[in-house]
């Protein structure tokens, strides 16, 4: 067992060069690896994490260290850093390991059922922890930075001004935003714009904030937020707008979504999907599906374009805002392990018009 940690250990290392570490197991036997004083300090206090991280990666890991089995002195930012580098993708899982993805995966399939509880898993823990982080504008995505002065609120400001110029809206269009979070897109057209806007969320404390806010605004006759299913929705719009919802859908009903938004654009209506993607298949991370976003899937640029043209919908510009993420997730302090890992993907505006008939 030490043996086959070792080789795990010895992956890590050589996939990340610049930083080395020691490794103290609970029989008190200890590796280093790399050169130099170690950046941070790996205690195993029990032969049992070390048999759950083998049997079942990350995911062991983490809850071996929740339950203190695991301990890590010195800079844990180091760990991180050895541990989301692509270098381990290649690294081959247990047979337990991927019969737990498997089920996990299935478990957690975003049906019109399941995703109002996937949805509440981590958006209804209350808005005063999301305050806690956000900007005033509770926006909960990539925002946009023009300067490296700019603050948290002056990006997601300059995000929303940015998502509007490429959808060219103009006074009494009207606009659909799916998952719109806590309402501040809509806000933001309206007032900006003069547009008139839906809004569907699976979160009631999100209905109710934007609500609130919809009201404070006097923007009652123009914005209604609907605690309601995208697949749920009816009419037809002139503009449409995805902001970090995308990665909520799932890879099965990928297919179902481009449909919806075909449906609900007027022929010629152009739209905008704000989504975390990437450019290769990788592996899921039954970590982050099982205690951050549960059915959630980063989906591949390809699988994005190619369901875009099954349903008549012509992408028309891709913009890569990764750096931006990046940013965002140091200076808002977004700090639980998807967004350590978000800086490493695309994070990506579609820009795509309906066909005309």
């Amino acid at each position: 067992m030490n043996k086959t940690l070792k080789q795990l250990l010895l992956a890590l290392s050589n996939g990340d060069k610049t930083v080395s570490f020691e490794v103290r197991l609970w029989d008190r036997e200890k590796m280093n690896f790399g050169e130099g004083e170690p950046d941070f300090i790996l205690i195993f206090n029990t032969k049992q994490a070390v048999k759950r991280v083998l049997r079942s990666g990350i995911l062991g890991f983490g809850e071996e260290y929740m339950a203190g089995n695991i301990s890590v002195e010195g800079d844990f930012k180091k760990l991180v850093q050895i541990g989301t580098n692509p270098h381990i993708e290649g690294l081959k899982l247990s047979l337990w390991a991927k019969l737990v993805i498997i089920m996990r995966h299935f478990s957690y399939l975003n049906t019109l059922s399941q995703a109002p509880k996937n949805i509440s898993h981590h958006y209804d823990r209350g808005n005063n922890f999301y305050r806690l982080w956000l900007d005033d504008s509770m926006t909960y995505s990539c925002a946009y930075f023009r300067t490296d002065k700019d603050t948290l609120e002056q990006a997601q400001q300059q995000k929303y001004e940015h998502i509007c110029r490429k959808l060219q809206l103009q006074a009494g269009e009207t606009l659909i935003d799916i998952g719109c979070g806590w309402g501040g897109m809509l806000i933001y057209a309206a007032k900006r714009y003069g547009v008139r806007g839906v809004g569907c969320t699976l979160s009631q404390p999100q209905v109710d904030f934007a609500n609130e806010k919809v009201k404070q605004e006097g923007l009652e006759n123009r914005i209604k937020i609907l605690l309601e299913d995208y697949r749920n929705l009816s009419g037809q719009f002139d503009k449409f707008v995805s902001i970090g919802m995308f990665e909520h859908v799932g890879k099965r009903f990928i297919p179902g979504f481009m449909k919806k938004t075909r449906l609900l654009l007027k022929p010629g209506g152009i739209g905008l999907l704000h989504t975390i993607g990437k450019e290769k298949v990788t592996s899921s991370d039954p970590w982050t599906m099982k205690y951050i976003f549960p059915g959630g899937y980063i989906p591949i640029l390809d699988e994005i374009v190619r369901e875009m043209g099954k349903n008549s919908l012509i992408p028309i510009d891709i913009e890569n805002l990764r750096l931006h993420y990046a940013r965002t997730a140091v200076i808002g302090g977004l700090f639980f392990s998807l967004f350590v890992t978000l800086p490493l993907l695309l994070n990506l505006y579609f820009m795509f018009e309906k066909k005309k008939k």
